[in-house]
């Protein structure tokens, strides 16, 4: 496997847009981040009511883990479209056809690609982990604490499944444009519907669809003293056991149709 890896790396190393795309994410990260930094900087420190309504600085430990995580999902999109662009160059190109005929099997093919989405996801979130820190000690009157920071692994499972289905979206339509545009479509659009008319007729129901189900095991960091008495927490551990589940779904269906379509 390591091997088959050492291809992939082959693939990419060279591929520009991937790079960019790649230190646009980074930047990205740091980016989304100063502004929320900036916005609730921008507060009257001395103003009781505006603290009340805040609650604890969410830049400081242990806060910072969630605020973090928390704004960083909102890029997500793009470790997504990282995938989607190294597979469907795969067919545009058609170097899977070179792949299988030099030796590798289809299963091979498609666990490497699996396996990218597992690198994504974990280049991500170290990104955000390192991201986290540095706030967290340039908050003044900071102290460092690791206190919350599972809701750094929660932003892993988050990663995992936008790369996941990404993954599905670009094996389903081959073709970057449409695939890109589809996972756009569903991501941000579709879900987000659907997600608020289950809310809203089906007693919540729309937070255990497959976005959903990841984007809230963080929830919204600011003004928590306001929004979140009135939020319906869910226990992270059943959204954990949801996303594995759907996980498993992801992969099961991109291995299946991957080993039966013609090539």
């Amino acid at each position: 496997m390591l091997s088959l890896l050492k291809i992939e790396w082959i693939k990419v190393k060279h591929y520009r847009t991937f790079w960019l795309l790649s230190l646009l994410y980074l930047i990205s990260l740091y980016g989304i981040n100063f502004i929320a930094y900036r916005i609730q900087d921008a507060r009257p420190k001395k103003n009781d009511m505006a603290n009340l309504l805040i609650g604890n600085p969410p830049f400081q430990f242990p806060e910072v883990w969630k605020t973090v995580s928390y704004m960083s999902s909102f890029i997500l999109f793009i470790p997504g479209l990282l995938i989607i662009i190294s597979l469907t160059n795969e067919f545009s190109f058609k170097t899977h056809r070179q792949n299988i005929i030099d030796g590798w099997s289809r299963h091979e093919f498609i666990v490497v690609k699996m396996l990218l989405t597992l690198i994504l996801a974990v280049v991500s979130t170290v990104a955000v982990f390192i991201t986290a820190i540095c706030f967290g000690l340039f908050e003044r009157g900071s102290n460092f604490s690791i206190e919350n920071i599972e809701f750094i692994g929660y932003f892993f499972v988050q990663a995992i499944s936008y790369t996941a289905v990404g993954l599905l979206f670009g094996l389903l339509f081959k073709r970057s444009g449409i695939a890109i545009g589809v996972f756009f479509l569903y991501v941000v659009v579709l879900e987000n519907m659907l997600a608020g008319l289950l809310n809203k007729y089906v007693y919540n129901s729309g937070r255990f669809l497959p976005i959903e189900t990841t984007d809230n095991l963080i929830p919204f960091p600011f003004l928590r003293n306001i929004v979140n008495p009135y939020l319906t927490i869910t226990d992270p551990l059943l959204l954990l056991v949801l996303s594995a589940v759907y996980l498993t779904i992801y992969y099961f269906i991109c291995l299946k149709k991957f080993e039966v379509e013609d090539l």
